[in-house]
């Protein structure tokens, strides 16, 4: 990949890039998991290598942890670090009050402790997840596996009550077998379609026995980096109530990236 990326991959990697301006040295920062924060750690791993940044990343996710330590970013439990400055992450929707759906890669109840327990999170995404109305990307619930199919049953009885237009969800696997998180619990992934009302379902779900979190970030997110294919960038600031555009040059960075796969 020394030649073009693909338009996608140019958003990924521009969002990711501009994202890098939130770090300072000597900062705490969550690292999210997916193909869009992989951009980011590579990034990081740059500035830690060139440029002497000192941070110390906790990753979301054993996947983030592996790529941050072999980028060179010295990786910390979120235990040790106890409070982050800022959390950088993907995800899977994100709609115009930054509401978020994630979990799309599994790791959503680590993420979201990640977030929660830092003074900025942001997002960074191709300008494809932005939606008008959460819903049309399935729903991640991690559930732990004791009684899954009876917490399935509850869910699909309890969305008849909630402001969606699906209530069908399916075991999300791989291969033959259940997925796992990294903590040993399975994803029902909700096909709802439509959520109406994303703060009300997550606190329904939530207080359902058997489940352990939900993918609905709702009043966490602070700011989103969306990339675009063409090389622009801009950045939404929910607080400030601000956009910023910029566009970006990659031509000569993106063969540093010719080993990342979505």
């Amino acid at each position: 990949m020394t030649g073009e990326l693909s338009p996608i991959d140019k958003a990924k990697f521009v969002a990711a890039k501009r994202a890098t301006d939130f770090v300072e040295d000597g900062m705490r920062v969550g690292l999210g998991t997916g193909s869009t924060a992989a951009w980011l750690v590579r990034c990081l791993g740059e500035m830690v290598r060139e440029q002497g940044l000192r941070i110390k990343g906790v990753p979301t996710s054993t996947r983030t942890a592996e790529l941050a330590r072999e980028v060179g970013i010295e990786v910390v439990s979120l235990d040790a670090a106890k409070w982050l400055d800022v959390t950088i992450d993907g995800a899977d929707e994100f709609d115009g009050q930054l509401n978020l759906i994630k979990g799309g890669g599994g790791a959503l109840l680590q993420e979201k402790i990640v977030a929660t327990a830092s003074d900025q999170m942001v997002v960074i995404a191709d300008a494809g997840k932005e939606v008008e109305t959460l819903g049309a990307f399935p729903l991640p619930v991690e559930v732990i596996p004791f009684g899954w199919q009876t917490t399935q049953a509850l869910i699909e009885e309890t969305l008849v009550g909630m402001n969606v237009l699906g209530r069908t969800s399916t075991l999300r696997m791989n291969g033959e077998a259940p997925f796992m998180t990294d903590e040993g619990n399975h994803i029902l992934d909700l096909h709802v379609k439509r959520i109406g009302d994303p703060r009300q379902l997550a606190l329904v779900l939530n207080q359902m026995p058997g489940v352990v979190e939900n993918g609905l970030f709702i009043d966490i997110c602070d700011a989103v980096v969306v990339g675009h294919g063409d090389g622009r960038v801009e950045v939404r600031d929910i607080n400030a109530g601000t956009i910023e555009e910029a566009m970006l040059d990659f031509a000569e960075e993106d063969n540093l990236f010719s080993d990342i796969a979505d």
